[in-house]
Formats: C-alpha cells, sequence, structure tokens
C-alpha cells in the first residue's frame, strides 16, 4: 500500500532552472540531460507531479557526477496530477522499459543503462492494481537495466526484493514501512548482487522530488545527500 503521506503531502513549489532538452523517444517527450555519447545511461520515472524542477535538477545532478546520459520521458504527456488534485490516488500508465529502451535514437554509445524510481515512478499501479512495469518490478529475471533503485518508494513488497536479478538500492523516508525496509536490507544484504538500503530518518516521503523543499537548510542537505548516494551507487554497478 502507499503510505498516508504520500497520500496527504502535497508538492512544493520551487524555482531553479535545469540543464538538458526535450527531445520525443518512443512517444515520449523526454527530458534529456548529460553528455550524448556516454556509456552509461539512467531513466529516472518521476512521481505523480511529473517533471518538476527538483526531480529535474537531481536528474542534472547525477549525469555531472557520472558523466551518464539521464533520460526522464513524460508518461503522463504532460497531464501529470495538479496539485489542486490532492489527495488522490494517481493513475499509472502501461509500457516503457523495453519499447522506450529500443527506441533510444541517439544514443547507441550507452553500453549500460540503469533506472530509478521516485515513489509512484518506483512500482506503476494502475485502478488500485499493481502493473508490472519501471523500476522494482523490471529488476528481475532479462530485465533490460544494470542496475536500479527506489527513492521514497510506493507500496513497498518484500516478494518484490526477493526475485531482483542486478544490484539495487533504495532511500527510504520516515514514511516508508519501517518493517518492510528492514526486510529488503536483509534480502539486499544476503542476495550477492550487491546493494544499498537506507532510512533517512528526518526526510518526509517526497524530499528527494515533487516535495523536495531545497529553500529549507536541512532539505536541501538530505536532497543533495540522496543524490550523491545515488551517484556513488550507480557509478559502482554501471562502470
Amino acid at each position: 500500500m502507499t503510505c498516508e503521506a504520500c497520500r496527504s503531502i502535497p508538492p512544493v513549489a520551487s524555482t531553479g532552472t535545469e540543464q538538458g532538452q526535450y527531445e520525443e523517444i518512443a512517444g515520449l517527450n523526454t527530458y534529456i540531460t548529460g553528455p550524448r555519447n556516454s556509456r552509461i545511461g539512467l531513466v529516472c520515472v518521476y512521481d505523480v507531479f511529473g517533471l518538476t524542477i527538483q526531480t529535474l535538477q537531481g536528474a542534472d545532478r547525477l549525469a555531472r557526477q557520472l558523466g551518464a546520459t539521464v533520460l526522464v520521458p513524460d508518461l503522463f504527456h504532460g497531464d501529470a496530477m495538479k496539485p489542486e488534485w490532492f489527495p488522490r490516488d494517481a493513475k499509472g500508465k502501461k509500457e516503457l522499459a523495453t519499447k522506450f529502451l529500443s527506441e533510444k535514437a541517439g544514443f547507441s554509445s550507452v553500453d549500460k543503462w540503469g533506472a530509478y524510481g521516485l515513489c509512484w515512478g518506483a512500482k506503476f499501479w494502475e485502478c488500485g492494481l499493481n502493473v508490472p512495469q519501471l523500476v522494482i518490478l523490471n529488476s528481475g529475471a532479462e530485465t533490460p537495466f544494470a542496475a536500479s533503485g527506489q527513492v521514497h518508494p510506493s507500496r513497498l513488497d518484500k516478494f518484490d526484493a526477493e526475485n531482483l536479478t542486478i544490484p539495487h538500492i533504495v532511500l527510504a523516508s520516515k514514511d516508508e514501512p519501517a518493517d518492510v525496509v528492514e526486510e529488503y536490507r536483509k534480502i539486499v544484504s544476503s542476495n550477492g548482487l550487491g546493494g544499498y538500503i537506507e532510512t533517512y530518518d528526518g526526510m518526509w516521503h517526497g524530499w528527494m522530488g515533487a516535495r523536495a523543499n531545497l529553500d529549507d537548510e536541512l532539505g536541501y542537505r538530505e536532497y543533495t545527500r540522496g543524490y550523491d548516494k545515488l551517484a556513488e551507487f550507480f557509478a559502482e554497478h554501471l562502470k
């Protein structure tokens, strides 16, 4: 289930500029940041609020630190959840991983792809039902990715961790179920694949996505620390 915080905390208005540009890939308007000739690539699946500045700046930060191509596809086709709709359950979108990556025109230099999802993006659902899509549910058998991650994830389930076939990172907030996070920790620490689990005890659900408060000293510090940890993880497992 989604946590109560996910259903009740609205997004945070933020200012700033992103460093990438937009291009259509597989029929999706996609934010692209980082070098076009990188040997490693990342796909970011945003939360229900779509292409927010905090999410795009996080992608920019990863691109800089890793020297990676980072893609953020607009799965909602510009119709993401609006703050005035909140709270309510989000409806997911189907199909991304294989189709999207098979049509990654202009990124033939990439030989290893990773993926990370924020909240809804970590585990899609539609009409209250889980749909086997990015990110955690595409981290098992026949995955197109070399490593993957979840940030303040939705619908954590130890079954998903048991089916991992690639290194995986989970950065949880204080609002995710501690018992399931601990189950993930035990599985990931013993499966021989490599991975990392951490709970940011002082952070709220969404602190690295649309709910990031970059004007708050602690919020900004933990936002940057979280993206630095993602960069460290993907640097280890994609290079």
